[in-house]
């Protein structure tokens, strides 16, 4: 299937969606902060980033951004559990993530999401 970064800085979320891709076949790897997503991006591209916006050390407004200007092929969904602003997801979107989605999320949610953005 495909490889997959997740950058989030909640363990509960990585393991989340790790085991839910994992059971799609999917080969995951991990980063607690953006610095860590783009390096190990950049070491090994992803088929796919998920990654969380608000994080400490590099946010996901900023690695999504620095991803799809050096990586023009570069696939990324966004999430936030930031409540009540909309702006985040909007703003993610400008900044060229592929699709974004608010948290807590379903588990058929993500998984349609990640197919839907794999393939397109």
């Amino acid at each position: 299937m495909a490889s997959i970064l997740i950058v989030d800085d909640e363990e509960s979320i990585r393991t989340l969606l790790r085991k839910i891709l994992e059971a799609d076949g999917h080969q995951i790897r991990e980063a607690t902060n953006g610095e860590v997503g783009l390096t190990l991006y950049r070491e090994s591209p992803a088929d796919l980033v998920i990654t969380d916006i608000l994080m400490p050390e590099r946010d996901g407004m900023d690695i999504t951004l620095e991803l799809t200007r050096e990586f023009l092929d570069a696939k990324v969904i966004a999430m936030t559990g930031a409540t009540g602003d909309q702006n985040f997801l909007n703003v993610a979107k400008l900044f060229g993530a592929r699709r974004v989605i608010k948290k807590p999320f379903t588990v058929d949610s993500i998984r349609r999401l990640v197919r839907y953005t794999l393939d397109h």
